[in-house]
C-alpha cells in the first residue's frame, strides 16, 4: 500500500482521550491496565492511524501565514465538499447553498431537533443507540422512544418497520434520528430499507435527522446510499450531517457540515445553530477538510477501507472460533464491532462488569455496551494496525474469555 496503516503510533501525551483518558471518567472510560500491559485503545471512536499527509500539508501551509483573523468559507471549501459527495456518493446537483457548517454532527442534531420539536417531546431512534445521541437529546429535555433493531435469520441487523410506525403514531412523534450507516451495529442500509423507512417517516410527517458521518467508511461488498437520494420527499424532509473528522481522524480539529436541500428546513436549522454565536468554523479545520478531500484523500480512504475490512474479517473470525457464547454480527461499515456477551456471561456466571475489568486489566480498553442501550455487550474499535488487533484478540482469549 502507498499509505501507512501498520505503524503503531505512541499517542501518550498527544492529546488523546483514547489512551490518556483511561481511569479519568468512572462509568464511562475503561480503567488503566495493570503493570506489564500496554494499552490497546479500542473504546473511543477515533483511529490509531496517521491521517492522509495532505491534511497536515494543508494546515502547515496555512499556518505559515501569521494572521488568523475573521474569515468566510472559501469557494475551494464548498467545491471540495461538492466534488467529494459526487465522487464518493454519486450526489449530483449539490450547491454551496445546500451546505452549512456545523461544529459537530451532534450540534447539528440538536439544532434540527430544537427547530422542530419542543422540550418534553418524544423522538424516535433505533437501538442499540449511539451514546452521543442519548446524551445530547436527553440533555436538551427530549424523551427518546427506541425502536429496537432485530437480527434476521442470517444475523443481519434489520429495522422493524411495523414497530417504527406504531411508535411514531402512539407517541405523536414528528422528529426522528436516523443513523446511516448505523453506529454501533455497523449496518450499511440497503436502498430498499431506506426507502421503506422514509415512507414511514413521510406517512407520520416526521422531520428526519440523518447522521451520515460514517458514510465514507464502508467495508468491502457494501455501498452507502445517502438518505436524501431515495426519493424527492426524502430529499426535502431530511437534514443530513457529514464530516471529514471520522473518515480522516480529525475530531480534535472540530468541523462538520450539513446538507439540507429544502429551504424552509435549512433556514430553521441555520437559525437555531446561529443563536448561541459559537457555531463558527475554525480556519485550520477548513483547510484540513480541503486537504482531506483532495484526490490523495480518496486514494487514502480506499486503502483504509481495505485495511478495515481485513481487520473486521480477522476479528469476527477469531471471535467465532475462540469465544463460544459471544455473538457478533459482522459490520458492513464503520470500524466498530458490537459484541453481545449475554450467553457467555450467563454460562460462566460472570457479570459484564467483571468481564470488562478482566479486559481492561490486560490493556484491552473496550467500551461498555450498556451505554448504547444493550444490556450485556461491548463495543470494540478495530481502527488499529492489524498487529494490535491480533494482540488484543490473543489477550482476550488468554485472560478474559478462556482464562
Amino acid at each position: 500500500m502507498k499509505y501507512d496503516f501498520t505503524t503503531i503510533m505512541d499517542r501518550h501525551g498527544r492529546d488523546s482521550i483514547a489512551v490518556d483518558g483511561l481511569g479519568t471518567e468512572p462509568g464511562f472510560a475503561p480503567d488503566p491496565p495493570k503493570a506489564g500491559f500496554d494499552v490497546i485503545p479500542m473504546w473511543v471512536a477515533d483511529m490509531n492511524f496517521p491521517t492522509v499527509p495532505t491534511v497536515q500539508e494543508a494546515i502547515i501551509e496555512r499556518a505559515k501565514h501569521p494572521a488568523f483573523g475573521y474569515f468566510d468559507p472559501t469557494d475551494e471549501y464548498y467545491d471540495a465538499i461538492i466534488d467529494w459527495q459526487r465522487a464518493r456518493n454519486g450526489v449530483e446537483g449539490l450547491t454551496a447553498e445546500d451546505i452549512g457548517y456545523e461544529n459537530g454532527v451532534l450540534g447539528g442534531v440538536v439544532s434540527t431537533l430544537t427547530a422542530f420539536a419542543a422540550p418534553g417531546d418524544k423522538v424516535l431512534l433505533h437501538s442499540p443507540t449511539y451514546v452521543g445521541f442519548t446524551n445530547c437529546i436527553e440533555n436538551n429535555g427530549y424523551h427518546i422512544v427506541h425502536s429496537p433493531l432485530k437480527k434476521d435469520d442470517q444475523g443481519v441487523w434489520r429495522m422493524d418497520f411495523e414497530d417504527m410506525d406504531r411508535k411514531l403514531k402512539e407517541n405523536n412523534i414528528h422528529v426522528a434520528v436516523f443513523c446511516n450507516p448505523h453506529n454501533p451495529c455497523g449496518r450499511v442500509w440497503e436502498k430498499w430499507e431506506i426507502e421503506k423507512a422514509m415512507e414511514i417517516y413521510r406517512e407520520n410527517d416526521c422531520v428526519v435527522i440523518s447522521d451520515e458521518i460514517w458514510s465514507d467508511l464502508i467495508l468491502a461488498g457494501n455501498k452507502h446510499t445517502p438518505t436524501q437520494s431515495v426519493s424527492e420527499d426524502a430529499r426535502n424532509r431530511t437534514a443530513a450531517f457529514y464530516a471529514p473528522s471520522k473518515t480522516f481522524n480529525l475530531a480534535g480539529l472540530v468541523g462538520s457540515y450539513h446538507i439540507i436541500y429544502n429551504k424552509y428546513l435549512r433556514d430553521r436549522v441555520v437559525s437555531k445553530g446561529s443563536k448561541a454565536h459559537y457555531n463558527d468554523m475554525n480556519v485550520l479545520s477548513m483547510h484540513a477538510l480541503i486537504g482531506a478531500y483532495k484526490p490523495e484523500g480518496q486514494e487514502w480512504v480506499d486503502e483504509l477501507r481495505q485495511v478495515l475490512t481485513g481487520n473486521v474479517d480477522y476479528a469476527c473470525d477469531y471471535i467465532s472460533r475462540h469465544f463460544e457464547g459471544v455473538d457478533v454480527s459482522k459490520p458492513q461499515g464503520t470500524y466498530m464491532l458490537f459484541a453481545d456477551c449475554s450467553q457467555w456471561c450467563e454460562s460462566h456466571g460472570i457479570s459484564l462488569d467483571q468481564l470488562e475489568k478482566r479486559a481492561w486489566d490486560v490493556g484491552v480498553a473496550i467500551q461498555d455496551g450498556r451505554q448504547f442501550k444493550a444490556p450485556c455487550a461491548v463495543r470494540m474499535n478495530l481502527a488499529l494496525p492489524l498487529s494490535r488487533v491480533e494482540e488484543a484478540m490473543e489477550r482476550l482469549d488468554r485472560y478474559v474469555f478462556n482464562a
